[in-house]
């Protein structure tokens, strides 16, 4: 049997181990921006390198070519004897110990500043040793003569490392009669290099003092721009915790002033929130609303039973009563449950008829001659003069017909004398106005207030006599805003009421847009008309 060990320490849950996305994001950025000036203080050092290294070549070659341009007129091997003949007098009195400067320059056809052999071995950088075919040192102009190593080829370049660490070019080169070509000894030209050394070193140490200033500034940079970036996250992160905590929070997400996506995705999470939280009111008002409307049919349905089974279901006349009211009850809660269904669905027409586009002169024209037609002792005029038959608007064909029928029934319900109902329609710039007028009692100016609240009645009594349950122009109200139209009551006690609906009409390319939005919908997959359409038509008048 297995054991679960308990967990040690204060006994909460350990939580995921979570790296902060600022030192992701500050590493990552400063790293790149170190690797990128890395890689740029090397290809400069390199260059610097190359540049002064070239250089420091071609003093030697110069050295060595000036040496060799004495020598080639040698035809055998070279000797000390020999070697001095070929240096200028300057270069033998040089070596023999005299001073720099003739003293009687006059009478020197050669002096020293035009002795080139004498300019190049007077460099401190560089130390000449001239050898024979038997490695003997014929001549040198240092203390320690630079040594010959066997080489392939008739000269020779090579870059090492001394002791301390300082680089050093020797070049080796052999030379040659000039008429015979005959080998007659070898060159070899030390260059200590010393001011390439120096400014390589202090190329170094620039380019390390520069690497460690410019990481830090790029951890500094990086550091302060992510930290504006992610601010705002965090801010999302907090609020959404605590409506998480609590979904009936009122907190936002504060304006974050940035004119960037991330403000773009603040409001959106805001509007987001307000929509949640709508539709949990709507849930609670849902369930409000069915407990306090339900309880009294459930409460007379209950009451004429226990009439019946104490003593009523022995009186034939009680019997009779007793069910035509329990049946009267429960068809007036089914009414009551599909209109409340209805209103909830209309709270929620984006969501499932966010597409929808209608031409409401063809439903105008069905619906008013259907109403028409179950209503016989009624005169329900239609004019619609002023509507272009092309003109469409954004709503589900059957929520347009639901529109009507609430109204016209509405208007219907309340007559007086005058049993006529006017339906109008027409085209104002760009908006498509529809009309109801009736003739009937009329609605207070107080009453207009209150007529698209649930389950709100003028007059309860007379309103649960004609069948009304007050739900009837809230969900003609609700199906009217969703389709970001406009719903409004002019009314005169005792000569009628007026609704007005307006929504905007559809342009060419809006009918393109929502067509093309319809088809890739469908096309994936996605419900295009999700729900049924609303279907009570025994809405009642809220008056």
């Amino acid at each position: 049997m297995r054991t679960t060990m308990p967990n040690k320490g204060n006994g909460k849950k350990r939580g995921t181990r979570r790296v902060s996305l600022i030192v992701r994001w500050v590493s990552i950025v400063a790293l790149t921006i170190a690797v990128s000036f890395l890689v740029f203080c090397g290809v400069v050092f390199n260059t610097v390198k190359q540049e002064s290294l070239t250089q420091q070549k071609d003093v030697s070659n110069e050295v060595v070519t000036t040496l060799r341009k004495r020598l080639v007129g040698i035809d055998r091997e070279l000797e000390i004897t020999s070697v001095i003949q070929q240096l200028s007098p300057d270069t033998q009195r040089l070596l023999n110990g005299g001073p720099t400067i003739p003293n009687d320059q006059s009478s020197n056809k050669s002096s020293v500043f035009s002795d080139s052999v004498l300019t190049t071995i007077t460099n401190p950088d560089v130390t000449v040793a001239i050898y024979n075919l038997r490695d003997e040192i014929v001549f040198h102009n240092g203390d320690t003569a630079p040594k010959l190593v066997k080489f392939s080829g008739s000269k020779k370049t090579v870059v090492k490392d001394d002791k301390k660490g300082q680089s050093v070019l020797y070049v080796y080169q052999e030379v040659r009669n000039r008429t015979s070509g005959k080998l007659t000894g070898y060159i070899v030209v030390k260059n200590v290099m010393t001011s390439y050394n120096r400014l390589i070193h202090r190329t170094v140490r620039v380019m390390a003092w520069l690497s460690c200033l410019g990481i830090l500034a790029a951890i500094i940079v990086s550091y302060v721009v992510v930290r504006n970036v992610v601010k705002p996250i965090k801010i999302m992160s907090k609020v959404a915790r605590e409506v998480n905590e609590d979904p009936n929070s009122s907190v936002r997400i504060p304006e974050l002033h940035r004119n960037d996506e991330l403000e773009e995705l603040g409001l959106s999470f805001n509007r987001m929130l307000d929509r949640m939280q709508k539709y949990i009111e709507q849930q609670k008002q849902f369930v409000s609303d069915v407990s306090h409307e339900l309880r009294t049919p459930v409460a007379v349905i209950e009451g004429h039973l226990s009439m019946l089974k104490r003593w009523g279901k022995d009186d034939p006349q009680i019997l009779e009563e007793s069910i035509d009211a329990s049946i009267s009850e429960a068809e007036r809660m089914k009414h009551l449950i599909q209109e409340m269904l209805d209103l909830t669905r209309a709270e929620q027409i984006s969501v499932h008829y966010p597409n929808a586009i209608t031409e409401p002169m063809e439903v105008l024209t069905r619906v008013v001659g259907d109403m028409a037609m179950v209503h016989p002792d009624f005169e329900i005029h239609l004019e619609v003069s002023d509507l272009d038959p092309e003109t469409k608007i954004q709503i589900y064909q059957g929520h347009l017909e639901q529109l009507l029928i609430i109204l016209i029934d509405n208007g219907i319900k309340y007559s007086t004398d005058r049993k006529e109902i006017t339906v109008s329609a027409g085209q104002a710039g760009s908006e498509c106005q529809i009309v109801v007028q009736d003739y009937g009692e009329g609605i207070s100016d107080e009453d207009k207030k209150k007529i698209f609240n649930r389950f709100y009645r003028v007059d309860k009594a007379r309103t649960r006599e004609k069948g009304g349950n007050g739900l009837g122009l809230s969900i003609a109200q609700k199906l009217v805003e969703s389709y970001h139209g406009k719903i409004s009551v002019e009314s005169v006690l005792g000569q009628g009421s007026q609704f007005r609906i307006t929504f905007p009409v559809l342009s060419e390319s809006d009918v393109k847009r929502l067509k093309a939005r319809q088809a890739a919908q469908e096309a994936t997959g996605g419900q295009g008309n999700a729900l049924p359409g609303l279907q009570s038509q025994d809405a009642g008048k809220q008056e």
